[in-house]
């Protein structure tokens, strides 16, 4: 996976939601990892794709510099995803990666209207910041 592909990702969805001058740590980690992370903070004891941990409530408003929280991938998950997805595991961390900053902003997927609106942005964005990625 090309982290410098990723990283394009991200700068281009934080300025496409306002936010050019905000920071985003992404760690790309193992199953065993993320299920470690996932029982501690979520109670979940399962791997999951990816987590999004923010930097603390009311951290700022969106546009403001510094750092919005770090955003979690299983490239394990995101792999087996991207082979049932069938698109590339760069595409699939790409979407990961969107999906965690809308989380690190607020956006969540609790109600199917959530869910509706958010898939949509998410779609946008993929869209806008991954046009070179299979």
């Amino acid at each position: 996976m090309a982290t410098p592909r990723l990283r394009s990702v991200g700068r281009k969805t934080l300025s496409a939601l306002g936010c050019p001058e905000a920071d985003v740590g992404c760690l790309l980690v193992s199953d065993h990892r993320i299920r470690a992370l996932n029982r501690r903070y979520r109670g979940e004891d399962h791997p999951t794709d990816v987590l999004a941990f923010p930097q603390g409530e009311g951290s700022g408003p969106p546009g403001q510099p510094g750092l919005l929280g770090d955003v979690v991938i299983s490239v394990e998950t995101a792999a087996r995803q991207a082979t049932r997805a069938g698109h590339s595991l760069e595409r699939e961390a790409a979407l990961l990666l969107i999906h965690g900053i809308l989380h690190l902003l607020g956006h969540d997927h609790a109600t199917a209207a959530e869910r509706r609106r958010m898939w949509a942005l998410q779609r946008r964005l993929l869209r806008a910041a991954a046009a070179d990625l299979r």
